[in-house]
């Protein structure tokens, strides 16, 4: 071997140490459920870093003069955390079994089925035409703009003539939200559950055949150093909800909206499990919604979960608006006769669960409070 190819062997064997321990550091840190950015950040790429953790293994066990204990070592730790983050990711395959059962209505029976758009159009995004244009294309019931201010309110108000029920929140700090709707709404109502600069929707919509739904619409503060030093808000606030609906006595109900967190986190899990909904994506696929702009650097964080009540119509993520989210456009049929069989589907909350919840919501609310 000549001095070249051993110093590029060297250099092949640090680069793969260090995207390896890279990867490692990052799958064992959201398993501490510490609620710091920087470790609830982790929970986000996934399936980067399972690319990491596979690339390593393969180089590892490939690249030659690698025998040691410490090598074997190092291979069986990056096998373990990549079967880890696989399994974390599996039930967002086609491999797993479907939460959410087809429809068996028929697509024309739009009495008892109900389409919703939610869309992230990003504050500073000024091209409305392509948002628009999904709107005139698939004429869902409702539309959920998110990031939404006045100027985004001017230029969606022409679609009032079709969707004549609203109710809306512009703000100019990204966190505003207009909701458009063409069938009834309730007592609609926006919301600051945990901080005043950041609203909800709540309510309920009435469905042709006459069902009323219960809509909670969300969009907490993200995990990162200029929004929000910890996960304890956007925890807080999502726990709320899902107490809320789990106080409700099972009532038909949909939550939406850009969450700020992927649909594997532990609190998402936590929250499907204290309001006992849904996740259409379970069987059928990732569907990432964000960033829009970077084909590697993408994850689910825009989120439609339901009760038992329905079934799914259609699921799709729609073409690129401007913003940096993709929308996403569902459809669900209303079918309550087939609510004890998709409820085998949900895992159930107990008291530790119940527990945790609470002490989440207490820790987001201190934090909101008291902010340093």
């Amino acid at each position: 071997m000549t001095d070249f190819t051993a110093l590029l062997l060297t250099i092949g064997h640090w680069i793969v140490w260090v995207v390896g321990a890279v990867a490692l550091v990052a799958t064992l840190l959201p398993i501490l459920r510490q609620t710091a950015w920087w470790i609830r950040a982790c929970d986000f790429p996934r399936l980067q870093i399972v690319a990491g953790l596979a690339f390593s293994l393969v180089a590892e066990l490939a690249l030659p003069g690698t025998s040691s204990w410490g090598h074997w070592a190092f291979a069986a730790s990056l096998g373990l955390a990549l079967l880890y983050q696989a399994a974390r990711i599996w039930p967002y395959t086609p491999l797993h079994s479907l939460q959410v059962a087809p429809a068996t209505r028929p697509d024309d029976d739009d009495a008892n089925h109900i389409s919703m758009m939610v869309a992230n159009v990003l504050m500073y995004n000024r091209d409305a035409s392509r948002l628009l244009g999904h709107i005139n294309r698939l004429r869902p019931d409702m539309l959920l703009a998110l990031e939404t201010d006045d100027w985004w309110l001017s230029q969606l108000e022409r679609i009032e003539k079709d969707y004549p029920y609203t109710c809306h929140a512009p703000l100019p700090n990204t966190y505003g939200m207009l909701v458009f709707s063409r069938l009834p709404l309730r007592e609609p109502q926006i919301r600051y559950i945990l901080d005043n600069d950041v609203p909800s929707f709540h309510g309920c919509v009435v469905l042709p055949s006459g069902v009323s739904v219960n809509l909670h619409f969300l969009h907490p503060k993200p995990p990162a150093p200029q929004e929000s030093k910890s996960s304890a808000p956007r925890d807080a606030e999502l726990l709320v909800v899902g107490k809320v609906i789990h106080r409700q006595d099972a009532r038909p109900t949909i939550v939406a909206g850009d969450l700020n967190d992927v649909a594997w986190s532990h609190t998402s899990e936590l929250f499907r499990r204290i309001s006992r909904l849904l996740d259409p994506r379970i069987g059928r696929g990732l569907l990432p919604t964000f960033h829009a702009d970077h084909k590697l650097l993408r994850w689910p964080l825009d989120h439609v979960f339901h009760s038992s009540h329905f079934r799914l119509q259609r699921l799709e993520r729609l073409a690129h608006i401007g913003s940096d989210h993709y929308p996403i456009y569902i459809r669900l049929s209303y079918e309550p006769d087939g609510w004890h069989e998709q409820e085998k589907e949900l895992e159930q909350a107990d008291a530790d669960d119940h527990e945790e919840a609470e002490e989440k919501i207490v820790e987001g609310i201190a934090e909101v409070n008291d902010p340093d």
